[in-house]
């Protein structure tokens, strides 16, 4: 593993700390306890990220049917909440996991996702969607998010990426089923009991969260200070990737979010057209795994890189010319082994580049600071496309540029850290 020599905060060079989690802990890359976090890190994974990226079918529900007084731009308010609440609160919950470990922070996040969709299931207004399903349970999931993760880092070292690739297949799965469960229970038994019955898998998936998952990290209980949360981004190699991760994040996502509605502008049956999100969250199960093994080999950061540069170049290359089913479906296949892979690596790139002990806190932020893309992407392009006269060219060339240069900066971390050796394995 190569590191420059240069210096971070307090004198420290980034060479220690980056070898740092050796003299903490040698982790053992295997074993019973160690699959077992990795099997419970899934499940927060599949109960976390995976209900998130189901928000496609609750947008088309609420306006149809509970929520049909009010503009769309004012019920996707509630599902960017939810996206957003669970990589804001990072900074947060990466201190208390430092401080306190993962047992109260689980158990904590999975009554509140499941009283959220609870209550999201007997609400009936604007009001009360917005802070069950927006706010509550989207809480909750960010509590049960970042800890496993986090726990991940204290059991593996080489076979790491390999690990955080298998947990991230759980968000696919998620967003595969999900989506479809949703849907076809609101058909049969209503919205209510739909809710109930996903609070109640959710709630039995989480279980054996709360059951597997361990930490061997030692607490740091140190007290809270602003200083801590900002000496990161002392660390160039940290700043980069965390602004890089930023870019690419908004331009991820616009594909993400109007791939569905631009395919039905097009021609495209609505009812192959829903089927679109659940394409790109299966393929990106292929993405996630491959791109935990590569990134063993080849290092996370070269992995993370090349596959983020061949995302804005699909959208470029693929997206924009796209007028039939087959291109968009290929697209969205293409699409979503990139974005499985760009969304596997990344507490691997933050566990390259941060020392073991603040490994909470440092996760927790580079979340945070993307959260902000997760808020504020969708309406963004959504007035670009109504600047555009409904054209969907600009939002595209917005997203794919965005991609590359999210890339860009990231490719900027990993030669600042190798000392600018670009062919390094890193």
């Amino acid at each position: 593993m190569m590191h420059s020599e240069k210096e971070t905060e307090g004198g420290q060079s980034s060479a220690d700390a980056d070898t740092c989690p050796s003299s903490i802990d040698i982790r053992p890359d295997g074993g019973l306890e160690a699959w077992m976090v990795v099997a419970g890190a899934w499940c927060s994974s599949f109960c976390s990220w995976g209900w998130i990226n189901s928000v496609g079918v609750f947008q088309e529900y609420y306006e149809k049917n509970i929520l049909k007084e009010y503009l769309p731009g004012t019920v996707s308010w509630i599902l960017c909440l939810e996206a957003f609440f669970l990589l804001a609160l990072g900074p947060l919950i990466g201190k208390l996991f430092d401080r306190h470990g993962p047992r109260w922070l689980l158990l904590v996040g999975t009554l509140l996702h499941v009283f959220g969709l609870l209550m999201t299931s007997i609400s009936t207004k604007y009001y009360q969607l917005l802070l069950s399903q927006g706010v509550c349970s989207a809480i909750g999931a960010s509590l049960i998010f970042l800890p496993p993760l986090n726990c991940i880092a204290g059991y593996f070292d080489k076979r790491r990426s390999t690990a955080f690739g298998i947990v991230a297949s759980g968000s696919s799965a998620g967003g595969v089923i999900f989506p479809i469960m949703v849907s076809r229970l609101i058909d049969s038994i209503g919205f209510q009991w739909a809710m109930r019955a996903t609070a109640l898998l959710i709630l039995v998936v989480l279980t054996t969260c709360n059951l597997a998952v361990k930490s061997r990290i030692p607490l740091n209980p140190s007290p809270f200070s602003v200083k801590e949360y900002l000496i990161p981004f002392k660390r160039i190699a940290f700043s980069l990737t965390s602004f890089g991760n930023i870019l690419f994040a908004f331009g991820s996502f616009v594909p993400m979010t109007y791939l569905v509605v631009q395919a039905v502008s097009m021609g495209m049956d609505k009812h192959l057209a829903q089927y679109l999100i659940a394409i790109v969250n299966g393929s990106s199960i292929a993405g996630r795994i491959g791109a935990g093994v590569l990134a063993d080999i080849y290092g996370p950061f070269n992995t993370w890189i090349a596959v983020t540069y061949a995302a804005g170049i699909l959208v470029l290359s693929v997206w924009i010319p796209a007028a039939n089913d087959a291109s968009t479906i290929t697209f969205a296949s293409l699409f979503g082994i990139c974005f499985g892979a760009y969304a596997a690596l990344q507490p691997a790139l933050v566990a390259q580049i941060t020392p073991i002990a603040d490994i909470g806190i440092c996760t927790g932020l580079y979340f945070a600071v993307s959260s902000f893309s997760q808020l504020v992407s969708g309406p963004i392009a959504g007035h670009t496309l109504e600047m555009s006269g409904g054209s969907y060219l600009e939002m595209k060339i917005m997203a794919g540029f965005l991609c590359l240069a999210g890339a860009t900066f990231v490719l900027g971390a990993k030669l600042y850290a190798t000392g600018y050796k670009p062919m390094a394995k890193f």
